[in-house]
């Protein structure tokens, strides 16, 4: 016996071919038997026995959800809580033990956060192994019995029917008109055909192997045996799987700058730190003191608050999103749906609702018969039966269009499928989508199944072929006929016809109308419709044989239709900066309409086909999806190559899907996003997003709160980096010059997390920009901060410094105020207060970021921070056993009005900066308008 068992299935290019090469849907039914060393009767139970201790059980090897421990690890892995984390050690070396403690707290609080929320999210997307069939029919000893589909082999024979969910990848022995559901597999929307007696090519694509059928797949119509060739991991869902483990996860954009950014910090607190013992060194301070000065520096070079803000911003995010329907599994995905620059999304049930549609009935009911033939469009979509029919926007009169009327009554009656409305109201199809969308369409006109076969009760059934391409039913009419009612393919079913039903009764079908119909054919598929033709008839017999001189009553044109929102929301994504490109199974004229309906092809765009995209070297593709906007007839692996091409053009791609067949895609994007509802747990366990409501819109609303949220880090992150680098430039100065240390470790520690970290938090909660989402992508390689905004901010910090500096000398040189206090502490509380409320203040500057000229909405957050901290500001200073573990003494009214004149200043420098700035930007766009002479007044 060979096995179908790969060592590396992620290398395998198809999921057919072995680890010694056998093409399993290639090999006709005798060989696949013999290879395996079965027969019709299946196999022993001895032989069962040994094979599942050879090869194991027939399950799914999904990854295990990401343990307790590690998420807490991945808590640490930041370049500023390595910062924080010296901190602490440097000061157990000086033997400060309350600076210690202080940033430790700051530190646990922060993993805390972290932890907490991360931990929540992922479990909220566990995997629930639905793709593993619990049952199967097996015959074993020539015996039929349902087993637990675990304990399948390879060997062993199926039985298929309708309804039933294929427990495992097998080729076809017998079928009697099968036809299964791939969409979770391959993309295709529509049902596929299989046929056991066929012989295929070696390199038949997935979506072709009419022979096979695969694990997760499921049987619409028909049945069939089958014998297994693959179980587990092995089969083609197994192979998806090994791709995406194959895929490594990587850093988000955030992730990168913050660690650049925390390496800057650590340079620069490490270069000042020494800089500014070596200064107090020469100018004689002791080297206990000169110990305690640089872990001031490197107190005040770190900005403790930060990991604490950055984890709580996309903390409040994940919750912003979540009452928006979008899970987020992993906290820095939140900023990178912000950075996307490129959608990358599946078609079927994602694009589009998922359910086939009866949008058009083609009738000969007009007068203008046989030049022309009657359009109908039906209204509604899905499979709830509300609608109405509707001729150039008019209602219909179904009295009036006799063609119509037996259209409907024939797919009808040729019909095998049923719709019920579930526990939750939503409407649901059992059978073939074709089928219910027939059904579906003759219930808005009032026609129903039930009442008809009691009038017309069926004797019998001629079943759908891949040869014949038709299906009918005969059914008694109330006078004793036989009658035929009969879909199928239009060419084949018109050849079947010689007369048609139209506006003045059954006339005869020439050949200038069957050029009518075959026009009309092709122009509703050219419009990406799935076209049926619908006859009648009464025959001599209930065979094939009996199916000629029919009567044409019309044609059918169905569709997967668009889901509500999403051509807004690609038209929004477009004006946003961002691609939509579509990734699909369907074919390819199909993939064109729908992309061009939506509007996610633009001039100039292109299609490419799954073919194209295989036989397209990497470098060749890189350049190709420059230009193409939909794919269609991809395999996974295609899907996977087209998002790695996006990538290495710079692209930050967010990738949307629902099937298996999405999931290595989505483990490579930047951003993968999958379907909460309709969306296997393979490509929800692959996915760092989740949109719980299963609608394309909602990537829209994700984009915007990671934009949003982006712009709030760019803000508090400006913010401390002004309030940070004021500190430092206070201590070095006062280094430089030979000024008593005007703060202390501890008094920069509660500058740090009170006056610094609180007010910061507010700007994590700013209002969306009402024009965010009409501005472009920024560039992924952009740094965290533009050189503008750090200009800006060593611009505020210097500010800030002066003002400290200013109430530092005035408690030191001018008047006392009192002569019980030294001048020492006054003159260090001084500066304390006056940096602590310059930075207040100076959060009016973060709230307008100076790449922001327009108006903002007030952030009330950022008002009651002003308030909280203010006032333990005062208790500072106020609270002795507060103010004895700062070194603060208390002010007096006079001291305090020094202090409060100096903290406004920065906010008055940032007020006449936005001014010059608004003035400046009012005369570039005054000279730049035209200039218009109005006409003189009448009066």
């Amino acid at each position: 016996m060979t096995q179908y068992l790969r060592s590396d299935p992620g290398l395998e290019k198809t999921a057919a071919t072995s680890s010694v090469g056998i093409v399993w849907h290639s090999v006709d039914t005798a060989d696949a038997l013999a290879r395996l060393a079965s027969s019709p009767r299946g196999l022993s139970q001895t032989e069962v026995a040994a094979r599942l201790a050879r090869y194991g059980p027939n399950v799914l090897d999904v990854t295990p959800p990401e343990s307790a421990w590690r998420i807490l690890a991945q808590q640490f892995a930041s370049v500023v809580v390595a910062l924080l984390v010296a901190a602490v050690v440097l000061a157990l070396l000086a033997g400060d033990i309350a600076d210690a403690i202080a940033v430790a707290v700051v530190l646990l609080l922060n993993v805390a956060i972290g932890f907490v929320t991360e931990f929540r999210a992922r479990r909220a997307v566990e995997a629930l192994r639905v793709l593993d069939v619990p049952h199967a029919t097996v015959i074993r000893d020539g015996v039929a019995t349902e087993i637990n589909a675990a304990t399948l082999v390879i060997g062993d024979v199926i039985r298929l029917e309708a309804g039933s969910a294929v427990p495992a990848d097998a080729r076809l022995l017998t079928s009697v008109e099968l036809r299964t559901v791939e969409a979770a597999l391959t993309g295709e929307s529509l049902p596929t055909d299989k046929q056991a007696d066929l012989s295929l090519p070696p390199d038949t694509p997935l979506v072709g192997r009419t022979t096979m059928v695969y694990k997760g797949t499921t049987i619409a119509a028909g049945s069939a045996t089958a014998v297994v060739v693959a179980t587990g991991a092995s089969t083609e869902v197994g192979r998806v799987g090994a791709l995406v483990a194959g895929v490594e996860e990587e850093r988000t954009p955030l992730e990168k700058r913050l660690d650049s950014l925390g390496h800057r910090l650590a340079l620069g607190a490490v270069a000042i730190g020494a800089l500014v013992s070596a200064l107090n060194l020469l100018h004689g301070t002791p080297l206990a003191e000169v110990l305690l000065i640089g872990i001031a520096v490197a107190v005040a070079a770190v900005p403790e608050g930060l990991p604490a803000v950055v984890t709580i911003t996309m903390a409040v995010g994940v919750r912003r999103m979540a009452r928006r329907h979008a899970i987020i599994r992993r906290l820095p995905m939140v900023e990178s749906l912000g950075a996307a620059t490129v959608v990358c999304t599946d078609k079927t049930g994602t694009l589009t609702l998922g359910d086939m549609t009866a949008t058009t009935f083609w009738t000969a009911d007009n007068a203008q018969w046989p030049e022309s033939g009657c359009e109908i469009a039906v209204t509604g979509i899905g499979y709830t039966p509300q609608g109405d029919f509707q001729i150039t926007g008019t209602a219909a009169k179904l009295s009036e269009l006799p063609g119509l009327r037996q259209s409907l009554t024939a797919g009808t009656l040729a019909n095998r499928a049923t719709i019920v409305r579930g526990a939750d109201g939503k409407w649901m199809a059992r059978g073939d989508p074709t089928d219910a969308a027939l059904l579906v369409a003759a219930q808005k006109a009032h026609i129903d199944r039930d009442d008809l076969l009691r009038e017309w009760p069926e004797t019998t059934e001629l079943p759908f072929s891949s040869e014949r391409m038709i299906m009918a039913t005969f059914n008694r009419s109330p006078g004793g006929e036989i009658i035929a009612f009969a879909k199928g393919a239009p060419d084949r079913l018109l050849a079947r016809c010689t007369r048609v039903v139209s506006a003045t009764g059954d006339r005869s079908l020439d050949s200038a109308g069957r050029e009518t119909v075959q026009a009309a054919n092709h122009a509703l598929a050219t419009r990406g419709l799935r076209v049926l033709a619908l006859a009648v008839g009464a025959t001599a017999g209930t065979d094939n044989e009996s199916l000629h001189d029919l009567s044409f009553v019309g044609l059918v044109g169905m569709v997967d239709p668009p889901a509500s929102g999403v051509k807004e929301t690609v038209a929004k994504l477009r004006i946003a900066g961002i691609r939509t490109v579509m990734l699909t199974g369907d074919q390819r004229l199909t993939a064109e309409a729908i992309a061009r309906e939506l509007g996610v092809m633009a001039a100039g765009e292109e299609t490419v086909d799954g073919r194209d995209v295989d036989a397209l070297s990497d470098d060749l593709l890189t350049q190709r999806v420059a230009r193409a906007s939909a794919f269609s007839r991809v395999s996974p692996e295609a899907k996977l190559r087209i998002v790695a091409a996006f990538r290495r053009r710079g692209e930050v791609v967010a990738m949307l899907g629902d099937g298996v067949n999405d999931a290595p895609a989505l483990a490579r994007a930047d951003v993968g996003v999958a379907m909460g509802g309709r969306g296997t747990d393979v490509a929800k366990e692959a996915a760092g997003v989740v949109l719980a409501d299963d609608r394309f819109p909602t990537i829209a609303v994700a984009v915007e709160e990671g934009r949003v949220i982006y712009a709030n880090i760019r803000r508090f992150v400006f913010y401390l980096l002004s309030c940070n680098l004021a500190e430092i430039m206070v201590l070095l100065i006062a280094g430089i010059v030979g000024l008593p240390t005007p703060l202390l470790p501890l008094q920069i520690l509660w500058l740090n997390l009170i006056t610094d970290t609180f007010p910061a938090l507010a700007l994590a909660f700013e209002p969306a920009d009402a024009s965010i989402m009409r501005r472009p992508p920024r560039d992924p390689r952009s740094p965290l901060l533009s050189r503008r905004m750090i200009v800006a901010s060593a611009g505020y910090a210097s500010i800030i410094t002066a003002c400290t500096f200013a109430a530092l000398l005035w408690g030191l040189f001018g008047s006392q105020g009192s002569d019980a206090v030294d001048a020492g502490p006054r003159a260090m509380t001084l500066a304390f207060m006056t940096l602590a409320l310059a930075q207040l203040t100076h959060l009016v500057n973060a709230h307008h970021l100076p790449e922001e000229n327009g108006p903002r909405a007030t952030n009330r957050y950022a008002l009651a921070a002003l308030v909280l901290t203010i006032t333990l500001q005062m208790a500072a200073i106020y609270v002795r056993p507060l103010a004895g573990v700062l070194g603060v003494v208390p002010l007096g009214a006079r001291d305090f009005a020094v202090v409060a004149g100096l903290a406004l200043v920065p906010v008055l420098a940032g007020y006449l900066v936005r001014a010059a700035a608004t003035r400046t930007a009012k005369q570039l766009n005054d000279q730049q308008l035209p200039h218009v002479t109005l006409p003189p007044s009448e009066s």
